[in-house]
């Protein structure tokens, strides 16, 4: 039995799943979505979908299908329900749950059915717009038409939809959006404001649909953080069908941790956006810089720094590396002792750093997850010099010594970036017997400076590289020296051991 509006009847509702109440059906639609991808399923619709089984918001979603690829035909065969499994850890105990979502009244395809997209910018209902179009969605093309059916970007199709409503309530300013963009790319409201307003000019616009624009409509930029890795192994999806007793090509899974900080500071966002008070991941804040920081650095950054030392100490997945104490501990250790103590400040106290820490060692160790260290290293040197230069540059405003964790990281980046052959435009590192691809676009730059004879000179020249950092690292007092004795003796005695020169046994 596939799972459908009417085969919900046949659902019985019990500890593992709750069946949506039919009155959930009827709710007026109240958000216009962009995209139809997993993270927005696991993480927006989450919190909507919560909220109206609570009797708050009370209001469904029309998801706006952007690109050619696929199709709507599951979502229209299950009448838009399905199964999010949430599964992992959280504060240290193993959580398995199972959410049928109904949040989603319909799905149309912005290619095919534009015209019918385009009425809803009539209707005194939708109050919200959500996207997540990926990075590369929320980009200016110079060419695009609003009267294009469709318009080719998600900036275009969203200016088209908010010129419409302008025209059809005669710029009424109580008719404004709340727009909110998940897009993962710092301030992604007011890039998609800034996008907006020179596609508006390129487009010939008035200036008072422009005025409008801009005033009677909320442009909120934000932060999404939740592990979405979308559909299950076949298997494990077969096991939980015959739990649930309906079959779900929808079905999706997430971690337990949920986070969607929103920039506002105006009440009447809040107002708009009542699915917020049900659920503490989702915050609504004047400025959300802190969780952005927490995030960045705590999560990424650890990432980061130990994705290299994972992979030369033979680790494939976080979850492996996690269930070894030695690597558990430096996990914790780096961003208790040393990424928390650099990027304290007045606005991000030492308490909401070590709750977030404790959040991401569950993340790491969740059991459901397979996340492997080598996609962790794509693109590494960038990373490196996003997440992490910058909080070595904090610890030296605050010591004047090398943070020994860090630095370990560092030499782990260093080794990992070693070239054991070049093939065309491939280069490999690890061993002969075991090399892996070093999807880096610094990779060959940074190769040239592996064909020095010793260690020392490897890592001065790769440290001092202001191409690489925009810095000269080994300007900070002792951390080149540090970082040569980490590789010394990683080479010698193996990550492990190297790590517990520093965290003990």
């Amino acid at each position: 039995m596939v799972i459908s509006q009417q085969a919900l009847q046949k659902v019985v509702s019990s500890e593992k799943i709750s069946v949506p109440q039919s009155a959930i059906f009827q709710l007026p639609e109240k958000i216009l979505q962009f995209g139809t991808g997993v993270l927005l399923r696991g993480l927006p619709e989450f919190f909507i979908d919560n909220a109206n089984k609570k009797g708050v918001f009370n209001g469904r979603i029309i998801v706006v299908k952007s690109t050619n690829s696929g199709d709507t035909n599951a979502f229209d065969e299950q009448d838009n329900l399905y199964t999010i499994c949430v599964k992992g850890i959280e504060n240290g105990n193993k959580v398995e749950e199972f959410f049928l979502n109904a949040s989603i009244s319909r799905v149309l395809s912005a290619q095919d059915e534009w015209n019918t997209i385009l009425g809803y910018a009539a209707d005194e209902n939708i109050r919200v717009v959500i996207s997540n179009t990926t990075e590369v969605g929320l980009v200016l093309k110079e060419d695009d038409s609003i009267l294009a059916k469709p318009p080719l970007s998600f900036p275009g199709k969203l200016l088209a939809f908010l010129h419409q409503r302008f025209l059809h309530f005669a710029g009424s300013k109580e008719h404004g959006l709340v727009i909110i963009p998940t897009e993962l790319i710092p301030d992604n409201g007011k890039k998609l404001q800034d996008i907006l307003n020179r596609l508006a000019g390129l487009n010939k616009l008035d200036e008072v649909f422009i005025e409008w624009m801009n005033t009677a409509n909320h442009f909120c930029s934000s932060l999404v953080d939740r592990i979405v890795p979308g559909k299950l192994k076949p298997d494990e999806k077969k096991v939980i069908e015959n739990q649930l007793g309906y079959e779900d090509d929808l079905m999706i899974m997430t971690e337990p941790y949920r986070l969607w900080a929103i920039e506002a500071s105006d009440k009447k966002v809040n107002e708009i956006l009542s699915f917020s008070v049900i659920d503490e991941g989702v915050i609504i804040a004047p400025d959300i810089t802190v969780y952005r920081e927490l995030k960045l650095r705590l999560l990424n950054g650890t990432h980061t720094l130990s994705c290299g030392l994972a992979v030369i100490a033979g680790f494939s997945t976080v979850k492996d590396a996690m269930q070894n104490t030695t690597f558990r501990k430096f996990v914790n250790n780096i961003m208790v002792d040393e990424i928390t103590n650099a990027i304290i400040s007045e606005n991000l106290n030492h308490a909401q750093a070590v709750e977030f820490s404790k959040k991401v060692i569950d993340r790491f160790a969740n059991p459901f997850i397979e996340h492997f260290w080598l996609n962790i290293t794509l693109q590494y040197s960038s990373k490196m010099l996003m997440r992490n230069v910058p909080i070595l540059q904090k610890h030296y405003e605050k010591n004047h010594s090398a943070p020994s964790l860090i630095a370990l990281g560092f030499s782990g980046y260093i080794l990992f970036m070693k070239p054991v052959r070049i093939e065309g435009d491939k280069i490999y590192g690890g061993t002969e017997k075991t090399p892996y691809i070093i999807n880096d676009d610094k990779a060959i730059h940074i190769a040239k400076h592996w064909q020095e004879k010793n260690i020392d000179g490897v890592v001065k020249n790769i440290l001092s590289d202001n191409f690489l950092w925009e810095t000269d690292l080994t300007q900070l007092p002792g951390f080149a020296e540090a970082v040569t004795k980490n590789c010394f003796s990683i080479l010698q005695n193996g990550v492990e051991k190297t790590m517990e020169n520093y965290l003990g046994k």
